[in-house]
């Protein structure tokens, strides 16, 4: 799907819907989400981490497209199943999931990884994890017997960055070098809620508040975000003749 039309595509879905704009998802199933995240992950900013970052798509930005949070998650975890698709833990809130392509994983891990000592390990890793895995995190157990690695290659792994530190004898699937994502996209979030928040009577268009010029706290293309706001539920969509209206929901 081109840019222009996933454009058009996501802003005609928007209805009325209290706490998120959606659209009419009967019909709705992986071909459709797998556009759907095509189309946010244009909105990723890659040279913001000099292209050393997979495209990055939070799980409940799916939901700003799609009324049925049931069938998202349904065929989110079809493409995950069929190896398509790579789900991650974010850490800064427990209901935050970031969804990546796995070829676009595959890629980025091995071209950061190129040149190092644990680039065979990485590899034996990848190897296990596509296209046959779908776990989001992983025990000393299934490490040591199911994927026979060695203690010092789990090392090698949390090293390398794609594995983190869960609790003691476990670990979470993570992306390398996320953590400069994560500190840009909460602060992006706070920075446009507050926009949001900070308008009279606490809404504004959505059409106005996509062509706001982006402060030094925003680093990701507003759209990005206000599919984050509204997927999250941190606003209320509601539809009027102007177009469709952001309300800030309180006790954010």
């Amino acid at each position: 799907m081109n840019r222009k039309r996933a454009l058009m595509i996501a802003d005609t879905f928007c209805l009325t819907k209290r706490r998120r704009c959606a659209a009419d998802s009967q019909a709705d199933g992986a071909a459709d989400i797998r556009s759907s995240l095509q189309y946010l992950m244009t909105l990723f900013s890659r040279k913001l981490f000099n292209d050393s970052l997979p495209p990055v798509v939070l799980k409940h930005q799916l939901y700003s497209l799609h009324n049925d949070k049931t069938a998202v998650d349904k065929q989110v975890n079809e493409l995950r199943e069929n190896g398509e698709l790579l789900m991650f833990q974010l850490g800064f809130d427990s209901e935050a999931y970031a969804l990546v392509f796995a070829e676009d994983y595959r890629a980025k891990v091995l071209q950061g990884e190129a040149g190092r000592g644990t680039l065979g390990t990485v590899e034996k890793f990848l190897a296990k994890l596509i296209p046959n895995c779908s776990d989001l995190s992983f025990n000393k157990e299934k490490m040591l017997k199911e994927f026979l690695f060695t203690d010092s290659e789990i090392t090698q792994l949390v090293k390398s960055g794609v594995l983190t530190v869960r609790d003691a004898g476990s670990w979470w699937l993570s992306i390398p070098n996320s953590g400069k994502f994560i500190k840009y996209f909460i602060k992006g979030r706070k920075a446009v809620l507050g926009m949001v928040k900070k308008s009279k009577y606490g809404e504004i268009l959505k059409n106005e508040l996509e062509e706001r010029r982006t402060t030094s706290q925003v680093k990701f293309q507003m759209k990005y975000h206000i599919h984050d706001l509204i997927g999250a539920e941190l606003v209320e969509c509601v539809q009027t003749t102007a177009g469709t209206l952001l309300r800030y929901v309180d006790g954010n």
